[in-house]
């Protein structure tokens, strides 16, 4: 009678750590680690537009602007900065610097409270300085991967100096922000925010904005936007509202 036999094989691996020492890297009953999620990183673009114009009128418009922001856990913070500098037939018609940074301190998924400071020189519009420090409360209407809608509220301090006049005078600044996913190379937004002087309504200032963003690739983009900011209370000889718009490339990272 014929005896079978059966062969037994033994991977290479585990001879390998049984020379070692037969230990095993992950023991039975004990959890792999876990690799941290990476910390969240700043996310920024730059943009640039030129325009020029030769002929029966002789015009140059040159914009600049960058902005980045960071959130985690229940903070969200941001800045920007936005310059513009134009001529029409020589003369200088618009020198406008803009700057903003903002903090959020979440208190549930859409409530939050905020700080905020703003910064603008508007030479044409006899504007050395515009600086206003506000704090409030805001509200995400609307928040999901594509879209949001936020609403913002709270008192605020303005110093300026405006038609070679210093000032300095309380305000309650209401806003809002929109911005929506159109595709997936394609962003819509807008935004709005009132600030009036208190014990003089009539003094205010509006600043709007509303622009697009298409992606040429990840980290190129066509931008176009538009700029409305009123006074309504201009310096002397100045008209109360100016209207900016403005194409250009911008670059993410």
């Amino acid at each position: 009678m014929r005896t079978s036999t059966h062969r037994i094989i033994v991977p290479a691996s585990l001879l390998l750590l049984g020379a070692l020492g037969g230990a095993c890297p992950v023991q039975a009953g004990e959890a792999a680690a876990v690799t941290p999620p990476p910390p969240p990183k700043w996310k920024s673009s730059a943009a640039a537009g030129i325009t020029l114009t030769s002929g029966n009128s002789d015009t140059l418009l040159l914009n600049a602007n960058f902005n980045t922001e960071k959130k985690w856990d229940q903070n969200e913070l941001g800045f920007g900065v936005d310059g513009t500098y134009g001529e029409q037939d020589g003369d200088k018609n618009v020198e406008v610097l803009r700057g903003f940074g903002q903090y959020n301190r979440l208190f549930t998924e859409r409530f939050y409270g905020l700080f905020r400071a703003d910064a603008v020189h508007d030479a044409v519009a006899d504007v050395e300085y515009r600086v206003t420090v506000s704090a409030g409360l805001g509200y995400y209407f609307i928040k999901n991967e594509k879209t949001f809608l936020r609403g913002e509220f709270g008192p605020g301090v303005v110093f300026e100096k405006q038609g070679g006049e210093t000032s300095t005078y309380m305000t309650l600044r209401a806003g809002e922000r929109f911005e929506h996913q159109l595709s997936k190379t394609a962003k819509l937004w807008q935004s709005v925010e009132i600030l009036p002087e208190v014990g003089d309504w009539n003094n205010y200032v509006i600043n709007a904005e509303l622009g697009v963003d298409v992606s040429i690739n990840t980290r190129w983009s066509l931008r176009t936007f538009v700029q409305d900011t009123y006074d309504n209370e201009p310096a002397p000889g100045r008209k109360r509202n100016d209207v900016k718009l403005v194409a250009g490339v911008a670059y993410k990272f």
